[in-house]
């Protein structure tokens, strides 16, 4: 038994090891392609699932690294459960991302224009089921057919409005708030359905409209009870978490909840990903919300893809790819497809918008997405769907997820406003601001966020790894973005002073929060602890002597002033041939000094940044015989410099070759013979020596 179990558990983590790193470059490919990178995940597990290489014979493999396990469950029990534990974590991420007093409170419109999109979906897509499987339209394959043509994967549309500046306009506002009520009529639809199947046990068969209505109604009382329960005791709920304090504890703690109420849910045939979802919402509109989706990024990060893979895996190449399932595919997914821009632009017309806004509207509420799958994946391994049904889901998700981008952006791009009547939201603005990195940026839009909280705004994060957000108080609506270093508010003109200030508000507490570091914090000192230690990483010295060569050394400057000479040893790196911008790395490096002087003491200063300028580490060497002043903290003249620049975005040693020049600063004998060289092929040998 116990070899048994080490076999099974030696073959998880080894399906698990080589999953991360395919979907890890799967993603990384799509993203550079600008392609939503779940497609990607989901290919990948096609490609090396069992129904293809991962059922391929190999040594100590005779049934392939991924074998077929049987016809319901193709991959392992234990990867399914994985799989399983990554659907609660994104359905409970969904849950914290829906902004529920939006739903309660904001846009009539999208309430109608959601409902609109969820009933057309519902009922062709289980009409399209009646058609092709020669059945009635209770028949549980139809239902799941139906239900699953219903979600809607806001992400993608909120990048593509983002990319096109559209966040704020009517339609963007109208998409993104239809896609909350979007999301919880799903859900509310889904615990039905998996209602029908709990009873049904699995077997497929028809039953009766009355019974359907008996366990639609247990059904929707257990959400509404435990739903309206989560939200009615949310601050209580919150109160509790906290008692653990530190925030990864309390965060990983409500992700315990989401379990805990998954299992319960389970257990009433509902499914666990409707628990794991009302867990999310009770807790949306808490102080601590925004705090544990950032805290549970690392484990949405590890376990979705692998989620998204695993179902790609559960696909029958061959089944999908058959003539009987390409049509089904294709007739399910133009309904699909339809069934959203029709059911969507219908609503929107009686709403106020034309038909270029109600055509936009229906384009942007295209994309299926993670909860398709997630149904799928249930259907299949309940004996609901056979392989050729589960290969006719996973075509409609990835055929309405690839044509959304192209459809939305025609849309988009036709001529004129979308509503009937003149809106202020046509008069847009966009502001920037680029904070020089990452770091800050992640700083300045979360107390940003916080702030808006605080000002009455409702919040809503479009998805837990897009960086779009979206903050909406009466008529005010800011879409914010962020891109690595770069902060984008798009807005109207009317609100553009109030997110000025906002800006400016909060910048300043950025400042103060660092002002108060400082005030702890001796430079001095900590320079000088610097020049004091004894310890040298050698792997360091040794990348550091490896770029030190005679053509970047300096043997006696004629720079009479410290910007003089930095301008000087910035030219000298450029004949490394890693500089592609030599202003830019001048700029860098005097911005550098001018946080703190690098001059350090005994006649050294390391001037150093990084930089987008290079390519890679570049370092130069340059001597002045008598010195100059150099902000030392001795007080007395720099005579020996050592730049080092590194690029921003790559990996380098860049603090270690800093820390390993202090093995030179101690040895008195070696500053006096660099001191006495006369040219720089012995600087340099005497460099490599020491």
């Amino acid at each position: 038994m116990e070899e048994g179990i080490a076999s099974v558990m030696a073959n998880l983590v080894l399906q698990l090891g080589i999953l991360i790193f395919a979907v890890r470059l799967i993603g990384k490919l799509f993203k550079k392609i600008k392609v939503p990178t779940v497609l990607g995940e989901l290919l990948i597990g096609v490609i090396i699932g069992p129904f293809a290489l991962g059922g391929i014979p190999l040594p100590g493999f005779p049934q392939g690294i991924f074998p077929l396990n049987s016809a319901s469950l193709a991959v392992s029990p234990e990867l399914y459960s994985f799989s399983q534990v990554a659907s609660i974590i994104l359905l409970f991420a969904s849950g914290l991302e829906t902004d529920l007093k939006l739903f309660l409170k904001y846009s009539v419109a999208g309430g109608v224009i959601g409902i609109g999109g969820v009933v057309f979906s519902f009922v062709l897509g289980d009409l399209v089921g009646v058609l092709l499987l020669h059945t009635n339209f209770m028949d549980v394959r139809c239902l799941f057919l139906g239900i699953m043509s219903t979600a809607t994967s806001v992400g993608i549309t909120a990048r593509i409005l983002s990319d096109k500046k559209k966040m704020d306009s009517p339609e963007g506002v109208t998409i993104l708030a239809s896609a909350v009520f979007d999301d919880v009529l799903g859900i509310i639809l889904l615990a039905v359905i998996l209602g029908v199947v709990a009873v049904l046990n699995g077997t497929g068969a028809s039953i009766s409209g009355v019974e359907i209505a008996k366990i639609a109604g247990k059904a929707f009382g257990i959400w509404l009870v435990f739903t309206a329960l989560g939200l009615i005791f949310s601050k209580q709920i919150a109160k509790f978490l906290k008692f653990f304090k530190h925030s990864y504890d309390f965060s990983i703690c409500a992700l315990g909840l989401g379990l805990l109420l998954a299992g319960v849910f389970e257990k009433q045939g509902l499914a666990m990903i409707i628990g794991a979802y009302v867990t999310g919402l009770s807790l949306s509109s808490t102080d601590i919300a925004p705090i544990i989706q950032e805290r549970i990024r690392g484990l949405y990060d590890f376990f979705v893809p692998i989620f998204f893979a695993v179902m790609g895996m559960m696909v029958n190449v061959g089944e999908m790819l058959s003539k009987e399932v390409l049509i089904f595919g294709a007739i399910y997914t133009v309904v699909a497809i339809l069934a959203k821009v029709f059911g969507c632009a219908f609503p929107a017309m009686l709403m106020g918008f034309n038909f270029k806004g109600g055509l936009r509207i229906g384009c942007g509420m295209i994309p299926r997405g993670e909860v398709a799958l997630i149904i799928a994946g249930i259907g299949l391994t309940a004996g609901i769907l056979d392989e050729k049904l589960f290969g006719v889901v996973i075509l409609m998700t990835l055929v309405t997820t690839l044509v959304a981008a192209p459809f939305l952006n025609f849309s988009l791009s036709l001529p004129g406003r979308g509503t009937r009547k003149e809106t202020t939201t046509e008069d847009g603005i966009t502001l920037s601001w680029d904070f020089g990195s990452d770091e800050i940026a992640d700083l300045v839009v979360d107390m940003l966020l916080k702030n808006l909280r605080n000002e009455g705004f409702y919040v809503q994060m479009m998805n837990i790894n897009e960086g779009i957000s979206q903050a909406r108080k009466g008529s005010t609506v800011l879409s914010i973005k962020e891109e690595e270093n770069i902060v984008t508010i798009e807005t109207s003109a009317e609100a553009e002073a109030f997110v000025k200030t906002s800006m400016y508000e909060m910048i300043l507490g950025v400042i103060d929060l660092i002002n108060n570091l400082k005030k702890g914090f001796d430079g001095i000192a900590l320079k000088k602890d610097i020049l004091d230690s004894d310890a040298t990483d050698a792997d360091s010295d040794n990348q550091f002597k490896k770029l030190i060569k005679p053509e970047v050394i300096i043997a006696n400057s004629k720079a009479e002033t410290k910007d003089d000479l930095l301008k000087e040893m910035v030219l000298l790196l450029t004949n490394t041939g890693n500089v592609r911008d030599w202003e830019m790395v001048l700029s860098d490096v005097l911005s550098r000094e001018k946080i703190m002087s690098t001059g350090m003491e005994k006649g050294i200063a390391i001037p150093h940044a990084k930089s987008d300028g290079v390519i890679a580490p570049c370092v130069a060497v340059c001597v002045k015989k008598d010195g100059i002043d150099f902000g030392s903290i001795d007080k007395e003249p720099s005579k020996i410099f050592f730049m080092i620049v590194s690029p921003k975005k790559a990996n380098s040693p860049h603090l270690q070759m800093l820390a390993s020049i202090s093995s030179i600063v101690r040895n008195k004998e070696t500053l006096s013979k660099i001191l006495e060289a006369k040219n720089s092929d012995e600087i340099c040998k005497i460099l490599k020596e020491n």
